[in-house]
Order: C-alpha cells, then sequence, then structure tokens
C-alpha cells in the first residue's frame, strides 16, 4: 500500500507550484492542504517539526511583512515561535512535504525527491 504523500502548499508560491508538478509529473496523487485557508494547529505543527527533524524557528519565513514587524530581533522559545505560525500562518515555510513519518521543506523543489 503507498503511503500517503501531503504537501502544505501556497499556490501563490512558484517553489510550492513547482514542488506539485514534480508529484504529478512522477504520477503522485498528494493530499493539497492550502495552509493559509486552513492553518495547521499547534499538534500538527509540533508533528511537521518532529518529522522534519528541525526546531521551530527554522521553517519561519523571516522575509515576510509580519516578521519583520513583530518577531525579528525577538529571543523566542520552541513554544513561542509555534505560536506565532498558529498566529500568522504565512510565517511557514513552503511547501512542506510529508511521506510516512518523514518530511522535507521543499526548497529547492527538488527535495520532494528524497522522499520518494
Amino acid at each position: 500500500m503507498p503511503q500517503t504523500v501531503r504537501i502544505y502548499h501556497n499556490p501563490r508560491c512558484s517553489k510550492s507550484r513547482s514542488a506539485c508538478a514534480i508529484l504529478q509529473e512522477k504520477g503522485i496523487e498528494a493530499e493539497v492542504v492550502e495552509y493559509l485557508k486552513t492553518p495547521p494547529d499547534r499538534e500538527t505543527l509540533r508533528t511537521l517539526l518532529a518529522r522534519l527533524g528541525l526546531p521551530a524557528h527554522a521553517i519561519v519565513r523571516t522575509g515576510e511583512a509580519v516578521f519583520k514587524a513583530e518577531y525579528q530581533g525577538r529571543e523566542m522559545s520552541e513554544e513561542d515561535w509555534i505560536e506565532a505560525m498558529i498566529a500568522h500562518p504565512i510565517l511557514i515555510e513552503r511547501p512542506i512535504v510529508v511521506v510516512g513519518e518523514r518530511a522535507v521543506v521543499a526548497r529547492p523543489p527538488e527535495r520532494v525527491l528524497e522522499l520518494l
């Protein structure tokens, strides 16, 4: 039984669209989660981070206006970063691709191939 492939996707992001295209080219029908419309909750974020093997601050988009306005230069705990991403899902790096117990931030998009 093939494992489900899930992609946390922003259709406005070229890297995210490219990762989806790679999955399609491989004939993989992924479960697409438009995380700006349906943001991950605390438990989902923790699970994603565990599968990525990364601390929360490593998947924060530091170029976003909300980061610069509210978080830049602040000392924040793991829990603080998770709260920030729940409050402002735009801060979550994209795309994140999950297969089984493993995940990657698909930047560059070809990183998705590491999971296939």
